[in-house]
């Protein structure tokens, strides 16, 4: 069933497998380091993103999909834009334990972050999308979020004579809902965040992380059991988990279950990306928990036991000091210095 693990081996052996090759093609996709406006190379620690044979990056496109980032004008009300529940300033989530919308409706789960999602297999909690282009089109269509239908804001993108000049070069047409979900992808693949102290510790800099960090490491990849799931680059398996959050309500959110139909897969989710952590609050896919504390205290005691809890889901008996640890090793160790911290850009007219 999808919801048990690989080992952290199987997980990491795809990156590994690409670390060495740049700008060729893998099935359909192409490998480019670096691609777009003031991204410079990949970061360390990060393989090169692997970019749809359909949508090669260009600076003209990333610079497009960047200002439909922040634009609300792809709301009905022109108040909601991806940047309103994906903010640069707050870990490109939204500080808030759901994502709000156009009226000041509220959606039922936290808001995952957009950084390093060039490597995820699958977006939002549940994976129901693959790619992000498919993911971009979502929210606005969402009655919760931007309410908006396609044919609505291909018309209202397309009144605006800064974006349908654009469009006409970077894709050769009018303002088109494929072009939309090209362009937000291709800019949202250079949010990446690498270089941390972290991977200046793997990679041999054995003062780029305190002792008490290192104690959080060790601890990471052994007694408390996190590298079974948050593996790889971006510290994710890229699978489903069922880890215990919010199975001892009345109303349990069915997870990835309501896309796979698979019993086994009630209540789980995908595992997030830990690069930048301590940026993302609140976490879970609930936003149930404020601080990477009350995570370590949920890992500790085993979860809420329930008939679809992960194998690898068990108490760690750990103790105050390891809790620290543990939680100074995702605080100190995962924060990159070149945190890409993009600012809104001016808005076509």
């Amino acid at each position: 069933m999808s919801h048990l693990l690989r080992s952290a081996a199987d997980a990491c052996r795809p990156w590994l497998a690409l670390a060495g090759f740049g700008g060729a093609l893998l099935g359909g996709a192409i490998l480019v380091h670096g691609q777009g406006p003031s991204v410079g190379s990949t970061p360390r620690g990060l393989p090169p993103v692997v970019h749809p044979k359909d949508n090669p990056p260009t600076d003209a496109k990333i610079s497009l999909g960047k200002q439909l980032y922040f634009d609300p004008r792809l709301s009905r009300d022109n108040t909601i834009s991806c940047a309103s529940c994906h903010d640069p300033e707050k870990g490109y989530s939204n500080a808030d334990q759901f994502a709000t919308g156009v009226g000041g409706k509220k959606g039922g789960r936290n808001s995952p972050t957009v950084i390093n999602s060039a490597y995820f297999t699958f977006q939002f909690w549940d994976g129901r999308a693959k790619t992000l282009e498919e993911q971009a089109l979502g929210p606005i269509q969402n009655p919760v979020e931007m309410n908006m239908t396609l044919p609505e804001v291909v018309e209202k993108l397309n009144a605006i004579p800064g974006y349908k000049s654009q469009f006409k070069e970077v894709f050769g047409s009018d303002v088109t809902s494929d072009g939309i979900a090209k362009a937000i992808a291709a800019f949202e693949r250079t949010v990446l965040s690498g270089d941390a102290p972290y991977d200046r510790f793997l990679a041999g800099d054995k003062g780029a992380m305190s002792e008490a960090a290192q104690r959080g490491w060790a601890l990471f990849k052994g007694k408390a059991n996190c590298l079974a799931c948050h593996s790889g680059p971006s510290l994710t398996d890229n699978a489903f988990h069922n880890i215990g959050v919010g199975m001892d309500r009345k109303a349990i959110d069915d997870g990835r279950k309501a896309i796979s139909k698979l019993g086994g897969d009630l209540g789980s989710f995908k595992t997030p990306t830990l690069r930048e952590i301590a940026r993302t609050a609140p976490y879970m896919h609930d936003g149930s928990m404020k601080t990477l504390e009350e995570v370590v205290e949920h890992y500790n005691k085993g979860g809420v036991v329930n008939d679809t809890l992960d194998e690898e889901i068990f108490p760690l008996k750990l103790t105050a000091e390891e809790k620290a640890d543990l939680v100074t090793f995702m605080k100190e160790g995962l924060a990159s210095p070149s945190y890409p911290a993009i600012k809104a850009p001016e808005l076509p007219k």
